[in-house]
């Protein structure tokens, strides 16, 4: 029996989906010498995003690749193998000093509770109720498609299987895992047994000629926006921190009384003084697209300009410490809460009419900067 398929796509759209897929692997004799057709990652993305009218998440670097409606798509390519492939799902080398001294079973723990935190952050941060894989198995015959449920790993259930120098394997009853410990990698089991749909793939004998014939309508134009990277920290002799009382705890500020949700995005001096005109002057507003695709008024503000603020300020407490971060009010943000999520800074791209904002993980980015 098929495996049915989590999403109820448009049949239409998954026609072009099917065939654009299928014209990408006829071409695979330009990149390889391999009989199995072959599928670039970052092409199936966009092939996803396109057929479908998905957004496309990529570039956030979260689990999640797009966002279809309210589900989440982490959007993953593989050989059949034999079967029973295991496929990356997260990297933590940023966050190797929360697990590097643990043993073997509280370190399985902790990366498990860190997977778990970065899936529910990606909801939280893009409005996505579910959250699922779609495969596309590549063997010679062609691709292969199927989707499951990207679950939370149950903390309560996991069991050690084996421990090897590089490796740790476990489960918790619903699916295996293995963690690289040296690369601080997890990889998840998949096990790819039947398929909804597949496709046959004749790979082209002469590749550059099929492009030559296609009938191409129109020309894609390729556009790079301005980003700009700025951290919601600071440093204290010589470590990242998140102020007690200003950036995103600007509520915690003394004097007047203030909202629990009144915060701003720090505006550092060096990033001001080289991008003095990627935002508009002090004190006018300008529209921001979060990603949950909500709109909200922003501006430069305070002293110097060093701060980005919200109007009225309360929005952008209430969608960063609220929504996403899930803090009760009045409890402060701490650097180890950003680092447990993976991320310590926001990214603003610059369009034409409005700008848009999301997160960047751990990276030290916003330092060396160069967009």
């Amino acid at each position: 029996m098929k495996k049915m398929k989590i999403i109820n796509y448009d049949k239409q759209e998954f026609q072009k989906y099917l065939e654009d897929l299928k014209m990408v692997g006829a071409i695979s004799s330009l990149f390889s010498d391999s009989s199995t057709p072959m599928l670039y990652y970052r092409a199936t993305e966009n092939l996803y995003c396109n057929a479908f009218g998905a957004k496309n998440l990529a570039r956030s670097d979260v689990p999640a690749d797009a966002k279809y409606g309210k589900f989440g798509i982490g959007i993953k390519t593989f050989l059949e193998g034999n079967k029973k492939t295991y496929q990356k799902i997260e990297e933590f080398n940023n966050q190797h000093s929360l697990y590097e001294n643990l043993e073997a079973e509280n370190k399985i723990l902790k990366i498990s509770e860190l997977r778990n935190k970065r899936l529910e952050f990606t909801m939280n941060t893009y409005d996505i109720d579910e959250m699922i894989f779609h495969c596309i198995v590549r063997n010679e015959k062609g691709f292969h498609f199927f989707e499951e449920q990207m679950d939370f790993i149950d903390v309560e259930n996991i069991k050690i299987q084996s421990i090897n120098k590089n490796t740790i394997d476990f489960t918790d009853n619903k699916h295996n895992y293995k963690f690289n410990i040296t690369k601080s990698t997890l990889y998840k089991q998949f096990i790819t047994d039947d398929y909804f749909a597949s496709i046959n793939v004749v790979i082209a004998e002469d590749p550059l000629s099929l492009i030559q014939m296609t009938n191409m309508k129109s020309v894609v134009k390729i556009t790079e926006n301005e980003t700009l990277i700025l951290p919601l920290y600071s440093y204290q002799n010589g470590n990242k921190i998140v102020p007690e009382k200003s950036g995103l705890n600007q509520w915690n500020a003394a004097g007047r009384k203030r909202h629990p949700n009144e915060v701003y995005i720090p505006f550092p001096a060096k990033i001001r003084k080289r991008y003095p005109d990627f935002f508009p002057p002090r004190e006018q507003c300008f529209d921001v697209k979060l990603p949950s695709g909500r709109i909200i008024s922003m501006k430069v503000c305070q002293d110097n300009d060093k701060a980005i603020m919200s109007n009225p300020n309360k929005a952008l407490g209430e969608w960063i410490l609220r929504n996403v971060l899930q803090l009760e009010e009045l409890e402060l943000l701490t650097y180890d809460k950003l680092l447990g999520i993976g991320i310590d800074s926001v990214v603003f791209e610059k369009h034409e009419d409005n700008y848009t904002v999301d997160f960047r993980r751990i990276e030290d980015t916003y330092e060396g900067d160069d967009n």
